[in-house]
């Protein structure tokens, strides 16, 4: 009886910890000396390569692709066909992606960069724009 009650409760503690992370918010981020004020329509043009004006860096797996959902209003596979097709023709080459910690230092030390990070990972080096 203790084992169906100790897979229980390992059930339901990890059925509670994997609705937290769904629920973590994505932060898009620029450098902290940048006074911009960006709409989500603005984000959405630097990381589709419309407006070149920013760097756009991001994470690797589930806030950037939360981001490209919401914001860019594509699945992640659409946003990877997006950028092989316009790399194919020259039209420019899709956002870097790294891990977080990677992610906030270059966005820390360029001023002319954008990222996306899980908020979590947001530190006083950088300045969030928006939250998701």
């Amino acid at each position: 009886m203790k084992l169906k009650q100790t897979i229980k409760y390992s059930l339901i503690t990890f059925t509670l910890l994997s609705s937290v992370s769904a629920f973590a918010e994505v932060a898009v981020v620029v450098n902290s000396g940048n006074s911009a004020a960006l709409s989500q329509d603005d984000v959405s043009k630097v990381f589709l390569g419309k407006n070149k004006s920013l760097t756009p860096v991001m994470t690797q797996g589930g806030p950037a692709d939360e981001f490209i959902e919401k914001v860019l209003a594509r699945s992640p596979s659409q946003y990877k066909a997006y950028w092989a097709k316009l790399a194919f023709t020259g039209g420019g080459r899709p956002p870097k992606t790294d891990n977080a910690a990677s992610v906030l230092s270059e966005v820390a030390s360029n001023p002319d960069a954008i990222g996306v990070v899980d908020s979590g990972a947001v530190n006083g080096d950088v300045k969030v724009l928006f939250t998701l």
